[in-house]
């Protein structure tokens, strides 16, 4: 008797969609964590450094969160670029204008340049990882506590044109990609109904602007005023 063929389903571009929709639903929500995160930044640096401090000081549980963290980033980058040069040989020529096409397609600069504003924003992680979690150690003490003085980095970071300017310009690239990303992952997920679509895309530009406004008031705040 001939064995069954194995079920590839997760290799099929469907397959692949829903796997980017759920990392990258996931990758949203870590997100909204880091921002609020550094909107602490704000609050004036014992409490900035107390929060830093808190989430070191979860040690191995820290640790298993940031591989799966990696393991997302990964799968979410894989398969994006996997389904784009699947797309490319499919249909090779190019659009001539980047616009909004409306309704139903959906297809908008955002939409049009993920891969771009997607390459630019890994690239921007790697750089802001070596910045800040693998950047110069400072040390500050508080309540008698010995612990690292993000805040002084952040301060140091942020007050030099290009970092400070480059981080705003990323953010605003993360909102677009955002802006499509958010979308199009409930759409890959099967939730496209006339009903209640056009509240998902609206709640996706929404979430996409409040995250590139809460990332860009800390670095201008630190330039411009601190």
């Amino acid at each position: 008797m001939a064995s069954k063929p194995y079920d590839q389903s997760f290799l099929t571009t469907v397959g692949k969609k829903i796997i980017m929709a759920l990392t990258g639903l996931f990758l949203i929500v870590f997100v909204i964590e880091h921002m609020i995160g550094n909107l602490l930044f704000l609050a004036g640096p014992e409490a900035f450094n107390k929060y830093s401090h808190e989430l070191i000081s979860l040690g191995p549980l820290l640790w298993v969160v940031e591989l799966i963290l990696l393991a997302m980033f990964v799968f979410h980058a894989f398969y994006a670029i996997t389904i784009w040069f699947y797309n490319r040989q499919a249909r090779p020529e190019k659009y001539r204008k980047l616009r909004s096409a409306g309704k139903p397609s959906r297809k908008t600069i955002s939409s049009t340049t993920m891969i771009y504003t997607g390459v630019i924003v890994l690239i921007f992680l790697i750089i802001h990882l070596k910045s800040f979690k693998y950047g110069p150690y400072y040390s500050t003490t508080i309540n008698g506590v010995e612990m690292r003085d993000l805040y002084r980095l952040m301060v140091e970071k942020f007050s030099t044109p290009y970092y400070a300017f480059g981080y705003v310009a990323v953010m605003i690239l993360l909102g677009f990609h955002l802006r499509h990303g958010f979308w199009s992952a409930f759409q890959s997920l099967g939730a496209n109904h006339p009903r209640y679509t056009n509240a998902i895309y609206t709640i996706g530009v929404i979430v996409a602007i409040l995250l590139a406004l809460g990332f860009i008031v800390v670095p201008l705040w630190i330039y411009f005023v601190h």
